[in-house]
């Protein structure tokens, strides 16, 4: 849980100006290098602290239709985007009925992909038609796993009871079958990083997976977020105070497309972290998408320009 106390209601509502009256900050995109698709936010499980609300029952993001992502990767074709990577998360993935067509279709055009899952029941389904993929595109498909720490009780507090072996499991499948994989873990309130890939390093060598927990790329470490909790605004003076850029951030490459349920088509969202929020609603199109993102929202101080985190390889 975030250790802080309750968001003053002033934070985060003008998106020009904090609550203390200075410039907001914003981020320009730079060029888009990955574009993200949430598949829905349906899931197999429940968390208890999830971001998005996924679980068995949420279906505030619907499933996405594989020929809405194929519409989509034609336009990053069609005005020649740079776009190396499209990421898929959810909810989980694999719920998705046209999840495996949609997966395929971006690696045929040579992307690379990126699949963020649980690696459970919903994943393991799929293993032949997965094994076909990487057999043809090889390291081009990456699947990161979330293992919320590296020890059961911790996990299973986020996942629920017995949750930790069977996404053990699906690790193990994953790494003895040679395929690019990568594992997403949480900063826990008073533990420090080094602490943290220590002990996902034992995990790794105790299960022989094949991940590297000193490679930030392979054991990605998120920080905790809770939106209701204070947080300070980013004005535009911190780039300076931080020594941070706006290139940085995530959303200075990367836009993620949803399908919020009761709308007739998907939208282009600024941010992997936040759906829902119409501040944050980029249009309809890539080309709409690209304008500038307002910082308006506790998850861009917290998770990004703070905690320098990002959901991206």
């Amino acid at each position: 849980m975030v250790e802080a106390a309750s968001l003053p209601r002033e934070k985060f509502s003008d998106p020009q100006w904090t609550a203390k009256g200075e410039a907001r900050a914003s981020v320009a995109l730079a060029q888009l290098e990955t574009l993200w698709f949430n598949t829905g936010t349906l899931c197999n499980l429940a968390c208890a602290t999830c971001y998005i609300e996924s679980s068995p029952t949420n279906d505030a993001l619907v499933f996405i239709k594989a020929a809405d992502v194929a519409a989509y990767l034609d336009e990053i074709a069609a005005l020649n985007l740079p776009t190396r990577e499209i990421g898929f998360t959810g909810g989980e993935p694999f719920m998705n009925p046209e999840f495996i067509t949609m997966l395929t279709d971006a690696l045929e055009r040579g992307h690379h992909a990126l699949v963020l899952s649980n690696a459970m029941k919903p994943m393991r389904r799929y293993e032949s038609q997965l094994l076909a993929l990487r057999e043809r595109h090889g390291p081009r498909l990456t699947i990161r796993v979330s293992l919320d720490h590296h020890t059961r009780s911790a996990h299973e507090a986020e996942r629920g009871p017995r949750s930790w072996e069977i996404a053990l499991d699906g690790l193990r499948w994953l790494s003895e079958n040679g395929f690019s994989i990568a594992v997403a873990g949480r900063m826990l309130p008073g533990e420090g990083e080094a602490d943290e890939r220590s002990g996902y390093a034992e995990l790794f060598a105790r299960e022989n997976l094949n991940v590297d927990a000193a490679d930030p790329a392979r054991l990605v470490l998120f920080p905790e977020m809770d939106e209701a909790k204070d947080i300070a605004e980013i004005t535009t003076d911190c780039w300076e105070i931080l020594r941070k850029s706006p290139s940085d951030m995530m959303c200075a490459s990367s836009r993620m497309v949803v399908h919020r349920k009761g709308e007739t088509a998907p939208r282009v969202a600024a941010c992997t972290l936040i759906p829902y929020d119409p501040g944050f609603d980029m249009g309809a199109t890539l080309a709409e998408a690209s304008r500038d993102v307002v910082l308006n929202h506790p998850h861009c101080a917290r998770f990004c320009v703070l905690g320098g985190a990002s959901c991206s390889a």
